[in-house]
């Protein structure tokens, strides 16, 4: 089986990031932003995901973090394309319903090569730390489109903004677990009447 990985660069006027990411790995994190929540939250997406994701990233976070956040949905959703490859062998389908504490956070994903984003979240608060909650809903938006991917995100319950932001990371990282995990019943078809995803 050849590797599921990859490593991208990007380089604009307002951010640079380098990621690496395998998403055959044990949850090994390296993750570096600047934005204090963001990297908690990326974490949590390599840990119970079981990806091994490095993320070293610089933007003009002085000015408003929106640009950084963006372009970090866009590589780590071009990261997850590029290891997918052409996606034959994979489960495809994923979804998880994650508890923490309060709340209750639903995420599923269909790896099918059309990307289509529904986030529903709703926040107390503008900011967490010192991250705006907005950029969260774009963050996921970017990904979804950049990875390819049909995403839907629910909040089902939840009073702390934290707690609200976490159980989604958690419950993205469990969806695309099982999205990206290998079918051994598929060997090695795509998991598409089109042959194609």
């Amino acid at each position: 089986m050849a590797e599921r990985t990859a490593e991208i660069k990007r380089k604009t006027k307002e951010t640079d990031i380098t990621l690496s990411l395998s998403l055959d790995g044990d949850g090994q994190f390296d993750v570096t932003t600047g934005i204090g929540m963001l990297d908690h939250m990326l974490e949590q997406l390599a840990k119970h995901g079981r990806f091994d994701l490095r993320i070293k990233a610089v933007g003009d976070i002085d000015r408003d973090t929106h640009h950084l956040t963006e372009d970090i949905g866009i590589v780590l959703g071009q990261a997850f394309d590029q290891a997918l490859g052409d996606r034959r062998g994979i489960t495809r389908f994923g979804d998880a319903i994650v508890p923490l504490d309060e709340t209750l956070a639903l995420v599923a994903i269909d790896l099918s090569g059309r990307p289509h984003a529904d986030v529903a979240l709703e926040f107390d608060r503008d900011l967490i730390g010192e991250l705006p909650t907005e950029n969260l809903w774009h963050l996921l938006e970017s990904f979804a489109k950049e990875g390819r991917m049909t995403l839907h995100v629910r909040l089902l319950a939840g009073a702390n903004d934290h707690h609200r932001a976490e159980a989604v990371f958690k419950a993205l990282a469990r969806a695309l677990r099982a999205a990206v995990s290998l079918d051994p019943a598929a060997a090695g078809d795509v998991p598409s009447t089109k042959d194609v995803l």
